[in-house]
């Protein structure tokens, strides 16, 4: 007979099981630890990274310079100045700008009411001071430039993460700091004609979850659009883009781009609710 199956199973010595109580303590701690790190945190899904992309601090109550670059194919620049106010509602942004010069946009005002809540339609105005007029801008206008730039009328609001599927491609680094690659479609083509997208990718940073660089694909034409953060301060604790550069491409060939500079930012003034409105869009500033 197997004299093993006889042996009598060998009981703890008082030091075997403060051996494996203290095991037990520092795999505990270790655990614990390490969830706490979020080294064991469930990694986050796309539309998780784009929630925080959207829910990122962007100040309040805020004023700053604009310079934007328009450059034509042939390298011809023209130059405008713009003072741009922002303010938050609860969770609704409001924001409105003023080109300052040159003589033929002077005066020129835009409003903008971006509304957290989804399914709820953005609201936009522009006042053409030429016309003495404020102009509503229609869902179907949204995919038009916005002044002769490179961004759409929909690029100037947040989108609604619901209205698309997101896809997290990979991870990628510029100048040594992560980023995750995350592409976004539209559901629907009706989407897709009002933002002027077929489809965009993103490429989002994990230290503070800005998009620093993307390429959109446009609905109507082969052309792509191709928006890099040149330059990323903090400001006030915020992190804010203030050079950005949107080049249009057809190929190989850019069509058009525009660089729009960031100056003089200030959070935390004193702003009036009137001031985000459409009387304040036709007086001006």
């Amino acid at each position: 007979m197997n004299t093993m199956l006889n042996k009598t199973p060998r009981r703890l010595t008082p030091a075997s099981n403060n051996r494996t109580g203290l095991w037990a303590v520092l795999l505990t701690g270790l655990v614990l630890a390490l969830s706490q790190s979020g080294v064991m945190a469930a990694p986050l899904t796309a539309k998780e990274i784009m929630q925080k992309v959207v829910d990122r601090d962007n100040g309040d109550n805020s004023v700053l310079d604009m310079e934007m670059v328009l450059i034509d194919k042939r390298g011809n620049e023209r130059n405008r100045k713009i003072r741009a106010f922002g303010h938050d509602v609860g969770k609704d942004n409001q924001s409105i700008m003023f080109f300052l010069s040159p003589a033929d946009v002077k005066g020129t005002g835009f409003l903008t009411y971006d509304y957290d809540e989804s399914g709820k339609d953005d609201d936009q105005w522009l006042y053409l001071p030429a016309l003495r007029k404020t102009k509503r801008i229609a869902s179907s206008d949204k995919s038009g430039s916005f002044m002769g730039s490179d961004f759409f009328y929909s690029d100037m609001t947040k989108p609604d993460l619901n209205d698309y599927t997101y896809t997290l491609q990979k991870e990628v680094e510029f100048d040594g700091i992560k980023a995750w690659q995350i592409e976004s479609v539209p559901k629907t083509e009706a989407l897709m004609d009002e933002t002027g997208y077929s489809k965009r990718v993103a490429f989002v940073r994990q230290d503070n979850f800005v998009v620093v660089r993307s390429v959109g694909w446009l609905y109507k034409s082969q052309d792509r659009k191709f928006m890099k953060v040149n330059k990323l301060e903090k400001i006030d604790g915020i992190w804010v883009e203030t050079e950005i550069h949107v080049a249009t491409k057809r190929g190989n060939d850019t069509v058009h781009q525009t660089i729009l500079r960031r100056t003089n930012v200030k959070f935390n003034q004193k702003l009036s609710t009137s001031m985000f409105s459409e009387r304040q869009l036709e007086k001006g500033i």
